[in-house]
């Protein structure tokens, strides 16, 4: 069975990106998929800092993400916008999960080879747009392979219903279709 890893990169309560990160989760799991649905405020961890590495090791909570990334298959990611770029939070994530634990650990074992869908929502008009570009470079350079369709959405604060859906039905099903359409590559690729 196909195993994805969903995730926003916000801790936010009321986040618009996990509730948006929710609905690509319904869509995985649509598709037969095994999905597993974190919320990175479960995962505390530093500031990276290699000192603190050398002196101290991996935290447990880096090491836990970490290891949802490697027993993945693919990965969804809800990304928040701030000031033009993704948030601190993932960044300080994805920095911890890129450390290898041991000297024969394969370089950038939970990245290389996975494939991810993007999106994002945002009160701004471009509903985050912006912050998912250079997530997409980033991500392609640990060695991912990164899904060239996205859904923004902008207005966020307006988008949706008490449910947490989204309350443009064109809307929610770009969004459900990332999770299918991941699985759907995912399996294509696996044979």
């Amino acid at each position: 069975m196909t195993k994805i890893l969903a995730f926003a990169g916000s801790s936010r309560t009321d986040s618009f990106n996990r509730k948006l990160i929710a609905i690509a989760a319904q869509g995985a799991q649509q598709a037969d998929a095994e999905v597993t649905l974190i919320d990175l405020r479960d995962y505390p961890m530093p500031i990276f800092d290699q000192d603190y590495e050398t002196h101290q090791g991996m935290p447990e909570k880096a090491r836990q993400f970490k290891h949802h990334l490697m027993h993945s298959d693919g990965v969804l990611i809800s990304s928040p916008e701030y000031n033009s770029g993704y948030s601190g939070l993932l960044k300080n994530c994805i920095d911890w999960a890129s450390r290898s634990e041991a000297p024969d650990e394969k370089s950038l074992v939970a990245f290389s080879g996975k494939c991810v869908s993007l999106m994002s929502a945002s009160p701004g008009g471009f509903g985050g747009l912006r912050g998912l570009v250079s997530l997409r470079m980033l991500l392609g350079n640990l060695g991912m392979t990164v899904l060239p369709d996205q859904v923004t959405v902008s207005n966020a604060m307006k988008a949706f219903n008490q449910e947490g859906q989204l309350v443009d039905q064109k809307q929610q099903q770009a969004i459900i279709n990332l999770g299918i359409n991941l699985v759907a590559t995912l399996n294509k690729l696996n044979g």
